[in-house]
């Protein structure tokens, strides 16, 4: 007689495919309203990694509160080495091409190294979580103030003329659509589109949860380590409506929107997922493993950037790098984790 199915088994598989069926919606819905607001490349990005970082962060958050501190860190971290492969590798392989202008990866650049540098701090404890919060905190902030500006407020900033000419070109940059926003189909109103980004939003949130505690059982009974049951299997299910987003975004010829939610969701992940739970239960933000993982996804960030600011973009076999790179974190993970001899 076949063993019965566990049911946690069930609930995983299920709650995987509901959220990545309303992770497709909410993105075409993001997509449609910020059309009729008119929303540049970078802010659209940033919105859309608001709503697809909620798995994430809702996963994180969930474990550290019930205990599992280390399951929590892997989610945040491995989800942020997830992301460069799924996001930007998968998003070329997939579009052909991710085109970006120069001047549009040093702004995504400067927020991604300055979150990339407090995550590695705080990791190995050379700098405390609340530091590294105000941080975080500061820096995705202060993004958001540049984009949302303008040219006319950008110029009366105190800063130096050159600062000054660089952000207001990246944000120009980055307002250029090479493909056309989804519209709503005539006559649609705006609540339609609103109401229904909401309930796909809650959906994936719904979903990460059951995902997470039913990951959490089925990693103990199958004696995974926490730091591959939350860097590995977690991490990669929970960036699934990202990589859905970015793929969506990319064969649309959205490449600023694609980077921008890309390095927005890995420093929305660190501050909101890691950073804030961190000092509300009062534990570091180190673990089993997480200084590994950090390092990957500091790696794997600045070589991306890298690849894309000097090719203006990210090709095929750019994108084919980046994934292989995480099949080696993969490797690496599970070797230093005693599941690879």
């Amino acid at each position: 007689m076949p063993a019965a199915v566990p049911a946690e088994l069930v609930q995983f598989v299920l709650a995987g495919a509901a959220s990545l069926a309303a992770s497709h919606l909410l993105t075409s819905r993001i997509e449609r309203l910020g059309g009729r607001i008119a929303l540049t490349e970078a802010l659209l990005g940033l919105v859309t990694a608001l709503a697809a970082d909620s798995p994430e962060i809702t996963s994180a958050v969930s474990a550290m509160q019930s205990g599992q501190h280390t399951v929590g860190v892997g989610v945040v971290l491995g989800s942020n080495v997830f992301n460069i492969a799924a996001l930007l590798g998968l998003g070329s392989l997939v579009a052909g091409r991710i085109h970006l202008h120069r001047d549009v990866v040093v702004l995504e650049a400067v927020v991604a190294g300055v979150v990339v540098a407090v995550t590695l701090a705080v990791t190995t404890g050379a700098l405390p979580v609340p530091a590294g919060l105000v941080i975080c905190l500061l820096v995705v902030l202060g993004y958001g103030l540049v984009l949302g500006l303008g040219s006319a407020r950008l110029r009366r900033l105190p800063l130096p003329e050159r600062a000054v000419s660089l952000l207001d070109q990246a944000a120009c940059d980055e307002c250029i659509e090479v493909g056309p926003p989804e519209r709503s189909p005539a006559g649609t109103p705006a609540w339609q589109d609103l109401a229904l980004g909401g309930a796909s939003l809650l959906v994936v949130v719904v979903a990460s949860f059951f995902m997470e505690r039913a990951g959490v059982v089925l990693g103990g009974r199958a004696h995974l380590p926490a730091a591959v049951t939350g860097g590995l299997v977690l991490a990669a299910v929970t960036s699934l409506p990202n990589a859905v987003a970015a793929v969506y975004l990319a064969r649309r010829g959205r490449g600023a929107a694609v980077l921008s939610e890309a390095m927005n969701s890995n420093a929305l992940n660190v501050t909101v997922g890691l950073l804030v739970p961190a000092l509300i239960v009062g534990v570091g933000a180190s673990g089993s493993g997480g200084v590994t993982v950090a390092a990957w996804y500091g790696g794997l960030t600045l070589a991306s950037l890298a690849i894309a600011y000097l090719f203006r973009g990210i090709s095929r076999p750019a994108g084919a790098v980046l994934i292989g790179a995480y099949g080696l974190f993969v490797a690496l993970l599970l070797a230093q984790s005693g599941r690879v001899a």
